[in-house]
């Protein structure tokens, strides 16, 4: 067994750590303050190829793997969650159902910009009737001649105020469920698309998320993904290798926790000496420790099953499951250990908490997760 990175993945992972932490992490604090997009960020991102880490090199990408994929959101993450959370959820989920199910013209169309970093993606399935439950989809696909009218709304969707490109979801017919699902590519500026609301949330601020309207939207037929009836398999494809990231994510905001509660405990002096040597702080740190390690092993073996096309349904599940529950409970921790200092502003570990809650919620909540390790484990 070879638990090693290769020489050009250690490479990969120095560059991405050295740039988050010069780049990104001094300003994490001012765009969750702000709740404004890290423009800057995307663009030097953009600058350095991290957009088209798994894109194929022919429309514009680096044709890498998801192992990488999983490094470089790890490293972005531990520096800054909300940047983290406008890189995954435009590379991994929403370019997925374009990169898999998309012809070759819709691929040079679609991807290349989003390679480049020019135009973010997002991904609209989540619905107010249908989260976890995809197969309720209420926002409806009708074909006229050379166009599908799109009518309905979608929310919670990450980047979908600065979005130029949508993976967007609809039924046909909603008595099939599942199988009156269909997949379509919608751009910005599309005639009955707009943007209703921006959410105001607790934590990942520097990312947008946003409820959509589709008003009688006309949408060419070109611009659909795969057959008709293919959309949800489309939809739980895309969701299921995205795990993989939200792993990686929570990993990333993890290892940020447990690097600020060592340096704050070797810094902090309390009854003559510093905390670090207190055994109760040596517990909690050593409980983080090993829950990142756990944590780090479980993510990067579902990305490698996943390079390998090998099945990976449960272990991303398991990943996503531990990995986000992990970095819950290292902020915890973290918090705890500043005291009450991790309560005020001044300090990284309430931002960490904040953005570690999300990671138990979207691409499927914890529950969720158990529910699919469940199944897989009790299949005959």
């Amino acid at each position: 067994m070879d638990f090693s990175l290769t020489e050009e993945q250690l490479m990969f992972q120095k560059m991405v750590a050295d740039f988050a932490t010069k780049e990104l992490e001094p300003n994490a604090a001012k765009y969750d303050e702000e709740e404004v997009f890290p423009a800057e960020n995307v663009r030097k991102m953009a600058e350095l190829g991290l957009f088209g880490v798994t894109i194929p090199e022919e429309y514009g990408g680096n044709g890498g793997d998801s192992i990488s994929m999983a490094i470089a959101t790890e490293e972005i993450a531990r520096a800054c969650a909300g940047t983290s959370t406008v890189y995954l959820a435009s590379l991994s989920l929403a370019s997925h159902p374009i990169s898999h199910a998309g012809t070759h013209d819709q691929k040079k169309k679609f991807l290349t910009p989003i390679a480049q970093g020019k135009k973010m993606a997002a991904f609209a399935l989540t619905e107010p009737a249908a989260g976890s439950d995809a197969t309720a989809l209420e926002t409806t696909a009708v074909r006229r001649g050379n166009n599908y009218i799109l009518s309905g709304s979608k929310i919670f969707i990450s980047n979908g105020a600065e979005a130029e490109i949508f993976s967007v979801f609809a039924t046909e017919d909603k008595s099939l469920r599942h199988k009156g699902v269909i997949a379509l590519v919608v751009e910005k500026g599309t005639k009955g698309f707009s943007v209703v609301k921006k959410e105001v949330k607790l934590g990942i601020r520097a990312s947008s998320t946003a409820q959509l309207a589709f008003d009688n939207c006309v949408v060419p037929a070109e611009n659909r993904l795969g057959v008709d009836g293919q959309g949800f398999h489309i939809a739980m494809e895309a969701i299921d290798s995205s795990r993989v990231s939200v792993a990686a994510q929570a990993l990333g905001i993890a290892r940020a926790c447990l690097d600020s509660a060592i340096k704050y405990a070797k810094e902090r002096r309390q009854f003559g000496k510093a905390i670090v040597e207190h055994q109760a702080i040596q517990f909690m740190l050593a409980d983080m420790a090993t829950g990142v390690d756990a944590a780090r092993l479980l993510t990067y073996r579902a990305a490698w099953l996943k390079d390998h096309k090998k099945p990976f349904l449960k272990e991303a599940a398991m990943a996503k499951l531990f990995a986000s529950e992990t970095a819950m409970q290292a902020s915890i921790k973290a918090v705890q250990i500043y005291g009450g200092y991790g309560y005020i502003k001044d300090f990284p570990v309430e931002r960490y908490m904040r953005d570690a809650k999300i990671t138990e919620i979207y691409e499927g909540t914890s529950e969720m997760q158990r529910m699919t390790i469940a199944r897989q484990i009790t299949r005959d």
